[in-house]
């Protein structure tokens, strides 16, 4: 819908000469202006990040919808007087009916089987252009044409797959559509801001309440601040960018996929359990029975500037049922899925699943899980779909309908149908308790680790010591609240332009180091990896936690190769180099003062937006400090190592997200030693070690203070 400022502006009678079309071929520069104001025309002006200058796509007439055309020509280039033109050469069209059968106003979610059919189409489309002056041309038709989030969906799946688009850098899709991540309060005042103080520089950031979901009556809100951070849910958005489940087969089918689908989704859980465990709650329980009321509801509170809806809010005790909504092309039964889960469930048992053409494929101890992971998710990498179903996706659509099961009532997905919000909703951590039981279940057929597998002679792990920047006493993790603003006007398409902040609260934690002390006493040097876990040491009892459970609380804080000299070793590790983690600045970045400008490390930089968020590395822990148990364990590197190169690839978030166009830089199973149950007599931790692992008491104390933006490290993004 055009705004009424456009329609002031159409009247208006400029006096400025143009700048002349550009002659010169598409630039992948030119690809980032259409991620700008994303439900905007497309004629009406783009921002750089760089310099803010303002271009303006010169588009075939073709090239507009109807209303557009009724305009007319003339009066729409208006809008490109004063801005750069980028001339946009006319080209023979792929068909894109299919992907335009969504409506512009309509919701896009991945987990319904309908939009990831438009949105293969989209990629396809966009993967299939032979050059950058083609892709720039259909990418500009299909912006103007087709619904924004699918468009922005398959756009930055195709800019991060093409090889002519390596230098090509995604904006956090915070501030493309900021209402899946800010209160929808918070855009009147944005609105109220930007029209009183015309200057940008005037303008100030607009604080989101810490508490504006729920109050303190609901027990669940106690770990809103993790569930609704900001980094959580982009990292999840930008994981399943870099790993859609349909697509070209080249874009899909990474290195050990499926099992990436277990191991970042199992640490989320084993995160989400941490934080449960900080604030005096249970552990999260599985979603299990399909026909039990959901206890917990969830009052999102967020609006949506493209539909102009509310995304929709589940009660408290809400049952699920079978789904018939003959507008979204979606019809199944609860049984359905509970059929599913019983032939996944008697698959992990024989030890083996049937492919499509009825070939046996056995659950390996090497390769099970990732067999495993493409049936669970599923994606088009499964052996079979038509035999074990769409089990996990079509959990998110039965709760993320719940409230309005066959459209009597016309609302939309809740937001359980979405990438970028799901991890809002308690029910996404009973939902995937659910998903990861499954993994654990083919987990626990598998034998125990050995100590001989788990040794590595001739080195002892001495002592391990941790030290917090300004720490009073060592092996204390500190945590605290600080807050951070966030540029909305990216994604806001109302006048005048310029930067609009919000305010928001998250919790942080103080820069610690690792101290490891390790003997080596074979002769010469040998190569070790250092892998790093932390995990409770008692239960919400607060009694000692049994190995049987702790394992599937440990999570992954680093892992790094490591030269071990004859003798005495010290190794010192800052954890701001954590390969589980993106830096700070790359979660809420500046996309011009941190973007690398040569082409292999801005295509890094972009696969390197998946990792999770440095700020959420450590769990809140509790005033008095929550004991925790810090494991390191060395293993053999020369046997564990993948032999590849890695020069200047960057490997933050590799754990959870792998590395471009590379295999796993691990061979060991992702969470090793911990994604088995430990062998015959192992019932604590202590029981399980080998002399290659330490065990180091800690705790993590949080202080309950807010700090302001540290802008000496650029934690203040204005992008």
């Amino acid at each position: 819908m055009l705004r009424a400022s456009m329609f002031a502006c159409l009247l208006a009678v400029l006096a400025c000469v143009a700048v002349p079309a550009a002659e010169a071929q598409a630039t992948v520069d030119q690809l980032q202006y259409l991620f700008d104001r994303p439900a905007e025309p497309i004629f009406m002006p783009k921002e750089g990040d760089k310099s803010k200058k303002k271009i303006f796509f010169d588009v075939p007439k073709e090239y507009l919808t109807d209303r557009q055309k009724q305009l007319g020509t003339p009066v729409i280039n208006r809008f490109g007087e004063k801005a750069e033109r980028i001339a946009v050469r006319r080209i023979n069209l792929p068909d894109l009916s299919m992907p335009a059968s969504l409506g512009k106003r309509a919701g896009f979610s991945l987990f319904l089987p309908e939009h990831r059919k438009l949105a293969t189409r989209l990629i396809n489309v966009f993967m299939g252009m032979r050059n950058l002056d083609d892709f720039l041309s259909v990418s500009v038709y299909a912006r103007n044409h087709l619904n924004p989030y699918l468009f922005i969906y398959a756009y930055s799946v195709a800019l991060l797959h093409r090889t002519d688009t390596a230098s090509a850098h995604l904006p956090p899709v915070s501030e493309l559509f900021p209402e899946k991540f800010v209160t929808g309060s918070l855009f009147s005042q944005a609105r109220e801001e930007t029209s009183m103080a015309l200057d940008p520089t005037q303008r100030v950031p607009l604080e989101i309440p810490k508490d504006y979901s729920a109050s303190d009556l609901e027990e669940e809100h106690k770990i809103a601040y993790w569930r609704e951070d900001l980094g959580i849910n982009l990292h999840h958005w930008h994981w399943h960018l870099i790993h859609p489940f349909e697509g070209p087969r080249e874009v899909v089918g990474k290195d050990r996929r499926g099992e990436l689908f277990y191991y970042s989704h199992q640490q989320i859980i084993a995160r989400y359990n941490l934080e449960r465990l900080s604030n005096g709650l249970q552990r999260v329980r599985r979603l299990q029975n399909l026909r039990e009321p959901i206890k917990e509801g969830y009052f999102p509170k967020l609006d949506s500037l493209v539909s102009s809806r509310a995304w929709p809010s589940r009660a408290a005790n809400t049952v699920l049922s079978d789904i018939n909504r003959e507008s979204d092309q979606i019809q199944f039964d609860l049984q359905d899925m509970e059929r599913w889960r019983d032939r996944i469930y008697e698959a992990i048992h024989t030890g083996f699943v049937v492919s499509a053409d009825g070939r046996r494929i056995n659950l390996t101890e090497a390769g099970g899980v990732d067999v495993l992971g493409n049936i669970l998710e599923s994606n088009v990498l499964s052996p079979n779909r038509p035999l074990y179903g769409d089990l996990h996706n079509f959990g998110h659509i039965a709760i993320g309908f719940a409230h309005d099961p066959d459209n009597r009532h016309l609302e939309s997905f809740a937001v359980m149908g979405d990438a970028a919000t799901n991890m809002r909703d308690p029910v996404f951590y009973r939902w995937h308790s659910f998903v990861d039981d499954l993994f654990q279940e083919h987990k626990r057929t598998l034998p125990a680790y050995t100590p001989q597998q788990l040794d590595f002679p001739g080195i002892q792990i001495k002592s391990v010591e941790v030290l917090s920047a300004g720490g009073r006493k060592p092996n204390e993790f500190q945590t605290f609240w600080q807050q951070n603003d966030m540029d909305l006007s990216r994604g806001l398409d109302f006048s005048p332009r310029g930067s609009i902040f919000a305010r928001f609260t998250h919790l942080q934690h103080r820069p610690f180091t690792y101290r490891i002390q390790v003997e080596n006493t074979l002769a010469g040097q040998r190569e070790g990896y250092v892998r790093i876990f932390l995990g409770p040491k008692n239960d919400e009892r607060g009694v000692p936690m049994l190995f049987r459970d702790q394992r599937t609380f440990m999570i992954e804080l680093d892992k790094f190769p490591v030269t071990l000299n004859q003798r005495n070793n010290v190794i010192e590790r800052r954890s701001t180099m954590s390969s589980v983690t993106i830096p700070f600045e790359r979660t809420f970045r500046n996309l011009d003062q941190n973007r690398p400008t040569a082409a292999d490390a801005l295509d890094q930089f972009n696969f390197c937006g998946c990792g999770w968020p440095q700020h959420m590395l450590i769990p809140k822990g509790t005033p008095q400090g929550m004991p925790m148990q810090l494991f390191v364990m060395i293993t053999d590197y020369s046997k564990d190592k993948v032999n590849q190169p890695l020069e200047g690839m960057c490997k933050d978030g590799a754990a959870y997200c792998g590395i471009r166009g590379q295999l796993y830089p691990d061979k060991k199973p992702m969470g090793f030693p911990f994604d088995r149950p430990g062998r015959q007599g192992v019932d604590t931790l202590r029981s399980f070690l080998t002399r290659n692992m330490f065990i180091q008491e800690a705790s993590i104390r949080f202080q309950d203070r807010v700090e302001a933006p540290n802008r000496g490290n650029s934690t203040l993004i204005r992008g």
